[in-house]
């Protein structure tokens, strides 16, 4: 019987995983900011870029024990209690929902015991499974930021998102989470 998905702390063992993810797909180049060509880029990345620190976390998408996506907390604002949410999955597990029910955990982790009151995220506006990811994670649109990024010469525009620990609860059953440690306060 297969495991049920989960979010979980990234381990130096994801390597091969992440480095399939990214061979499968490589526009997760414009995600990762960089190219994974074997298993020894996609430690380094895994060391340098996901191991938890207290400006950013990363959670694994597991689907099986193996990790098959990223929901990631970066530019943590202890003072202002904020954050940025990024996510991604490997094109085998997408369209299951796994994106929205791991944002839907990180946030809940991050706006509960992480100590967190706002957090933003944003896609192209060309990209509207992203945004069904913002939406059924709670997330409510909040404007577009115009040219923002740039992948390559051209550019696009960005709908960002944000969900506050005010705002009600959304109607997403969230992926189950292993602890990550300690707060980010």
């Amino acid at each position: 019987m297969p495991a049920s998905p989960l979010l979980r702390p990234w381990t130096a063992a994801d390597a091969p995983a992440l480095h399939a993810a990214f061979a499968a797909d490589p526009l997760l180049e414009h995600q990762l900011g960089c190219r994974l060509d074997d298993v020894g880029q996609a430690a380094a990345y895994l060391e340098a870029n996901l191991a938890g620190s207290l400006q950013r976390r990363s959670f694994a998408v597991d689907v099986d024990g193996a990790a098959v996506g990223n929901i990631g907390l970066t530019a943590i604002d202890p003072r202002h209690q904020s954050a940025w949410v990024s996510y991604w999955l490997a094109p085998s597990v997408r369209g299951r929902s796994l994106a929205a029910r791991g944002v839907a955990a990180a946030a809940d982790w991050a706006l509960g015991e992480g100590g967190l009151f706002r957090l933003e995220l944003g896609h192209r506006t060309n990209n509207p499974a992203s945004c069904r990811v913002a939406w059924k994670a709670g997330f409510q649109p909040e404007g577009i930021e115009r040219a923002k990024l740039r992948y390559g010469q051209a550019r696009f525009d960005v709908e960002t998102h944000a969900r506050l620990a005010s705002d009600p609860v959304p109607d997403i059953y969230p992926l189950p989470l292993q602890s990550p440690g300690p707060s980010t306060s």
